[in-house]
């Protein structure tokens, strides 16, 4: 006969630690063990450093002219009034406008369509083409002023927005082909062949199947190429010679003489300049990091 105690069930085993508990002691802390204070504190500073320049210019903006308070108080638009109503930053801004929106659409247009031939067409000069657009992008947009403005001056372009705008296209033609053909080619080739069986063509597939998967590409393109057009001073500067047709950069120079400098107008006229492009960023700051992450997996 069995006994009740040989019918005992064993004790279970005790259970094992997961392996992230199995840590050797000794090492150092993880990370999600360090101290709050060594994570804020470096953050603290670097933001304090960040914010003071902005915090000088919102001072100098809103402050009235030869107050010394530390403290905008009161609070006066009479900087605003003057550098958008006596020094014409209302022409500049509408040429920075003009420029920059111009500049996006050619620019993600031109990308587009180039962009798509390299990420599904393979041809013999492919490879040195690539390496070409890397190649212009450490060419200074400086050392290519003397030849740009003949080539303008001989179409008749010079002190015309077209040349600024043509000039802000091609260079940044090579970055945006580059992010573009590589976000094509995150989109499944098999999508367009489907599209084909169906009776589509080349371009109808692009245009029905590849092209609403391609926003935010298109949006980090463009807003990357409209916010160089709009902060660009050079060209700007050695295209136009007429007040009328110039931009905004070059509108806050002129606020800086030899002598003096009007720091409330420059100031004014900073935040006038500042403001379109926070405004950009802030609507399309998650469309701007997943079109650039996912352009940048594959080229």
């Amino acid at each position: 006969m069995i006994t009740k105690d040989a019918t005992e069930v064993a004790p279970a085993p005790a259970p094992v630690p997961p392996a992230a508990d199995r840590r050797p002691r000794g090492k150092h802390r993880a990370w999600d063990e360090v101290p709050r204070w060594q994570i804020y504190v470096p953050l603290s500073v670097y933001l304090l450093f960040t914010l003071i320049p902005f915090y000088w210019i919102l001072l100098f903006a809103f402050r009235p002219a030869g107050s010394t308070s530390l403290v905008p108080w009161p609070v006066t638009f009479e900087h605003f009034e003057k550098v958008w109503n006596e020094r014409d930053f209302a022409i500049y801004f509408q040429n920075s406008v003009l420029t920059g929106v111009a500049t996006l659409l050619l620019t993600t247009l031109v990308a587009l369509t180039g962009g798509y031939a390299l990420a599904r067409f393979d041809f013999k000069i492919k490879r040195g083409f690539m390496l070409a657009l890397l190649c212009t992008q450490f060419v200074p947009g400086a050392l290519l002023l003397v030849p740009l403005f003949q080539i303008f001056a001989e179409l008749k372009m010079i002190n015309s927005l077209g040349s600024v705008i043509i000039a802000e296209t091609v260079f940044q033609l090579p970055l945006s082909m580059i992010l573009i053909s590589g976000f094509i080619r995150n989109v499944p080739y098999s999508l367009e062949e489907a599209a084909w069986v169906d009776g589509c063509g080349r371009l109808t597939a692009f245009r029905i199947v590849v092209l609403p998967l391609l926003r935010p590409g298109l949006i980090a393109v463009g807003s990357f190429a409209f916010v160089h057009a709009w902060n660009h001073f050079l060209f700007a500067l050695m295209f136009l010679s007429d007040q009328t047709k110039q931009t905004i950069p070059v509108g806050l120079n002129t606020l800086m003489s030899a002598d003096s400098v009007d720091l409330g107008a420059l100031a004014a006229g900073g935040i006038i300049a500042a403001v379109p492009v926070v405004i950009v960023f802030a609507f399309i700051q998650k469309w701007l990091i997943t079109g650039f992450s996912a352009g940048a997996v594959k080229g």
